[in-house]
């Protein structure tokens, strides 16, 4: 169960990673804002978690929500859309995982085999293409180096308080929060890029938002 978490993991991050190649910021982290009505499912029938009807509504309305972000005519509309949708899949799935393995292993003992699990899986890819990546890492500047740092320090600081917070509440109380991943993203893709979402895009977030932080008050 550690190793097929640390995978699932694993392949959502990579799906993240090439769906930024291709999509902005704000739109893609609305698209895999579906991995809460996956969880939802996912608990319901494996943990067998209680979920009310108006729980149930909302979350069908945040998949509306996102499907608004998707539509046809969008500039997210195309093939790169699968990566987020695949990686809400496997994120899902992961986060149904870590409320398993919550109350049978130690917080930070599931937070290690995340790690290396991953390492275990990468490093022989990176090895295969070594001379690829280490031209690479001689060209990285000081400001990559350090970009990359933060973001493994706040990928690793993020999922360790995710595996405390599945250890104290249920998995379909706890999801509803990941909605503020929108407004989030939205701001940071507007500072760093500068680039907004259009006007539909931005109904479809709303929804998903409302949708999200009425769940939250219901608890």
């Amino acid at each position: 169960f550690q190793l097929l978490r640390g995978s699932l993991l694993l392949v959502t991050s990579a799906m993240i990673f090439l769906g930024l190649q291709h999509m902005p910021v704000a739109e893609l982290t609305a698209i895999n804002m579906l991995a809460p009505l996956l969880v939802t499912l996912l608990a319901a029938w494996l943990l067998h978690e209680r979920v009310s009807r108006l729980r149930w509504a909302l979350v069908w309305g945040g998949l509306l929500g996102a499907l608004v972000v998707i539509r046809p005519g969008s500039n997210v509309f195309g093939s790169a859309v699968l990566f987020p949708l695949a990686g809400a899949f496997t994120y899902a799935a992961f986060q149904v995982l870590t409320s398993r393995m919550s109350a049978l292993d130690n917080p930070y003992t599931t937070h290690f085999w995340t790690g290396l699990t991953g390492m275990l899986i990468v490093t022989p890819l990176l090895l295969w293409q070594a001379g690829d990546m280490l031209a690479a890492a001689r060209a990285a500047s000081s400001a990559q180096w350090a970009v990359l740092g933060l973001v493994a320090c706040l990928g690793t600081a993020g999922h360790l308080l995710l595996i405390l917070a599945l250890g104290m509440a249920p998995t379909a109380t706890l999801m509803p929060f990941v909605y503020t991943q929108i407004p989030l993203a939205t701001g940071l893709g507007w500072w760093v890029f500068d680039r907004l979402p259009d006007a539909v895009a931005w109904a479809g977030m709303a929804v998903i938002m409302a949708c999200g932080a009425t769940a939250a008050l219901l608890n």
